[in-house]
């Protein structure tokens, strides 16, 4: 079980503006026992996005409501930290969008950080790249200062996070139709990343690689996990599902050394979608995952 020095808060954002399911992911894993885990629950940050206009400049969609909720986020969450001094923060979403609210909340508090980025997916799509539009093709791009002006400006002068203090983890390298083959080719080369065709091979040394990517820097690093690095198999219930993917066991493995990490600030939990789990058990097994990896 999960130590009492760590707070739960939650942001249902669904990028999409569509109510799309990861935005009751929050209330879901309540529900199955996240809360308990947890030393203090701090309810939602009030991240709301139900704009559909795609902006003809950026090629982001709902743009100044993304702002908008980045910045509650930030709000939201810099108040928890100063409240809870002693504990982590575990920040659920919702989708991978709500890193703009948490890193901009980490940089005021601790300085520069790293990040381990654990995700299906590169993220590293931008406006006129995406064919949605959605923050969350291009999350780990705009933190890395590639992205419209409005977002990768969040935090002030970006780069929000170096990409030489980035680890991609995860995400599929294999057998790619020509757009996936592009966006991964859009990561920089010193952004570090460990594939998941590699990672499911060893994952414990994956992660003792990732953790050692980071260490000492006396910064600290944010670990984020994006739900659909796991296989479909294993877990159907996301937004985007890919074949090829980590099992529970697997996850679980890649994870343990980067939470045990003394770098590590605090974890956020993406993609997660209860409208396709009618019987609450994925749900539980999300929560499991959790109990079993954080200290």
């Amino acid at each position: 079980m999960i130590a009492s020095g760590w707070f739960l808060l939650g942001a249902g954002w669904d990028c999409s503006g569509t109510g799309r399911g990861e935005r009751a992911a929050p209330g879901a894993l309540r529900r199955a026992g996240l809360s308990a885990l947890a030393g203090a629950d701090f309810g939602d940050a009030g991240t709301l996005i139900d704009g559909g206009h795609r902006d003809e400049h950026t090629g982001v969609l709902a743009l100044e409501q993304t702002v908008g909720a980045a910045r509650v986020l930030t709000a939201a969450l810099a108040d928890a930290l100063r409240d809870a001094p002693d504990r982590r923060p575990l920040v659920v979403g919702g989708d991978c969008s709500i890193l703009l609210g948490v890193i901009p909340a980490l940089l005021s508090r601790f300085g520069r950080v790293g990040l381990w980025f654990v995700d299906g997916h590169p993220d590293y799509l931008d406006g006129p790249t995406s064919d949605t539009g959605e923050t969350a093709d291009m999350d780990l791009a705009i933190l890395t200062g590639d992205g419209a002006e409005p977002l990768v400006t969040l935090a002030g002068e970006p780069p929000m996070v170096a990409p030489g203090d980035a680890v991609l983890l995860g995400h599929r390298a294999d057998d790619l139709d020509p757009g996936a083959a592009a966006e991964l080719a859009r990561v920089p080369t010193d952004l570090r990343h460990i594939d998941a065709g590699v990672a499911s091979r060893d994952p414990a040394a994956a992660g003792e690689r990732a953790a050692a990517w980071l260490s000492g820097s006396g910064r600290g690093a944010w670990l984020h996990v994006d739900l659909d690095v796991l296989d479909p198999a294993s877990l159907p219930a996301v937004t985007y599902p890919q074949p090829a993917g980590l099992d529970w066991d697997q996850l679980a493995e890649l994870l343990a050394p980067l939470a045990r990490s003394p770098d590590l600030l605090g974890v956020s939990l993406a993609d997660f979608r209860p409208d396709l789990d009618a019987t609450g058990e994925l749900a539980n097994k999300v929560v499991a995952l959790v109990d079993r990896v954080l200290p």
